[in-house]
């Protein structure tokens, strides 16, 4: 399929009908591909550039967190630094809140629609992975408002579509996990995902004005914005 153009079909692990058990196993192949793609090393030197300017724990929500890998493993980085933060997690799904419960002590969980309910204030830094590609153009642009409107901070990763991105997806999926719903989201999420050009567009439209995005492994982009 030609990858010039998103092509968004319904990944297995957004059916609400998904039985729990095949969504947690989902949840565990989709942690080891975050371990392996170091998507919290990637944000973790601009977390700390802002946690070192703060005389409190710099607070820090994850949208979308699934199983909870993000916020982790940042409160993880964080420990073993000497960095102190307050991390929390938020998903529209009680499995995979329940399951990120299980696995992340010190890490505060809470369900939230982002599209349709308003992010809660408080946070310094509002983090978000592997989310914006499941999203209609005109709904990433709203959360990443939306992002940008509730903290002073904003960190997207996600993945680049392309032909190399591809290949890795179906690759990795296949070696990092047993789950079939990850084998197969994983080739559809990079059929979905955003340019490295379309996101910087994305992020002018959402008035984050400034915004910076990079690329790192494995095919992947992180846009970094900061309130000025």
């Amino acid at each position: 399929m030609h990858l010039s153009r998103r092509h968004r079909v319904a990944e297995e692990m957004d059916d609400p009908r998904l039985g729990a058990r095949r969504h947690m196993a989902a949840l565990a192949g989709l942690g080891r591909i975050n371990r392996v793609s170091l998507v919290a090393r990637a944000i973790w030197p601009g977390i700390e550039e802002m946690a070192r300017d703060e005389a409190r724990p710099l607070r820090v929500l994850d949208i979308a967190t699934g199983g909870g890998d993000l916020p982790r493993e940042l409160l993880r980085i964080g420990r073993r630094r000497g960095i102190r933060i307050e991390a929390a997690g938020c998903d529209i799904s009680e499995v995979a809140l329940r399951y990120a419960r299980e696995r992340s002590p010190g890490v505060r969980f809470f369900k939230l629609d982002a599209l349709d309910e308003p992010i809660p204030p408080g946070f310094d830094a509002v983090v978000c992975a592997l989310f914006l590609h499941h999203l209609k153009d005109g709904d990433a642009v709203r959360l990443l408002r939306a992002m940008g409107e509730a903290a002073r901070a904003v960190f997207v990763d996600d993945l680049s579509r392309d032909a190399i991105g591809l290949g890795l997806a179906w690759a990795g999926t296949r070696i990092l996990s047993r789950s079939p719903i990850v084998h197969a989201d994983g080739v559809r999420s990079v059929r979905a995902a955003f340019t490295v050009d379309e996101a910087a567009r994305m992020a002018r439209a959402a008035g984050l004005e400034g915004a910076t995005i990079r690329r790192h492994w494995p095919r992947r982009w992180l846009l970094e914005w900061r309130r000025t």
